[in-house]
């Protein structure tokens, strides 16, 4: 008698965050039917599975390719997979962005395989200056996206909430350990960040709105910071969101 195992598999990993518009309109510009594109996944991909209708669900959004799948739609609509997904958020979905297998990162960045999946799959990142720096040029990453793969972004959060809300000056050096950004911008931002901050509590206070609005807009700023921080910082001359740059560079 056959008895179902105690411990059942892991469910796949999520699919990249998927741009069904993309494939939408990448579609239409080659005149294909979601059923040409159907028999591509199927003949040149080996995607048994695939239909027109499993197109247009991936088309509509109510349905998302996993990573394989998105590697064989990108190749039937004769585009890179970067072009199929939103802005890119883990570790996973800039390396499907940019159609490299993991070993290929992981020889880049001078990691066992293992260790790279680990990183991957949530694990903390553990890699060094050099090692990180590695990671930043196989995928291109921006120094936000950098912090954000790593892991950082929760603590370099953090570290600017107390900056703006005590001396910011003893946060330049906390925070220079995870952005490696020039000195006086980094500086200047902080000090930004801070005044604009505090003149923002004072001013909703002199309105009258009283603790509890002050607290909310508090709240508010605050809950975005690192957006803030990376805004300023880019005013003033860093790498900005879409600006790749590697770290100690």
């Amino acid at each position: 008698m056959h008895r179902p195992s105690p411990h059942p598999p892991p469910p796949p990993p999520p699919g990249p965050p998927f741009d069904g518009l993309a494939a939408r309109r990448l579609r239409a510009a080659l005149g294909m039917g979601p059923d040409h594109v159907a028999h591509g996944l199927r003949v040149s991909y080996g995607l048994a599975h695939a239909t027109p209708d499993l197109v247009m669900a991936w088309e509509r959004g109510a349905l998302t390719p996993g990573s394989s799948e998105l590697t064989a739609l990108a190749g039937v609509l004769w585009c890179s997979p970067g072009e199929l997904i939103g802005r890119p958020r883990t570790l996973r979905e800039h390396r499907v962005a940019r159609s490299l297998a993991p070993e290929d990162v992981a020889r880049a960045a001078g990691l066992s395989l293992a260790a790279y999946l680990r990183a991957e799959e949530g694990g903390p990142w553990r890699g060094t200056e050099r090692q990180t720096a590695a990671l930043a040029g196989v995928l291109a990453l921006s120094l936000p996206d950098l912090v954000t793969v790593t892991g950082r972004e929760a603590q370099l959060a953090e570290l600017l909430r107390r900056a703006v809300q005590s001396r910011w000056q003893a946060y330049v050096r906390p925070v220079a350990r995870i952005v490696p950004l020039d000195r006086r911008v980094l500086e200047d931002t902080l000090q930004e960040l801070h005044q604009d901050y505090q003149g923002h509590m004072a001013a909703t206070l002199s309105w009258g709105g009283g603790t509890a609005d002050s607290s909310a807009a508090g709240r508010a700023y605050l809950d975005g910071i690192v957006g803030t921080f990376w805004s300023t910082a880019g005013a003033k001359g860093a790498p900005g969101p879409h600006g790749s740059r590697e770290p100690g560079s």
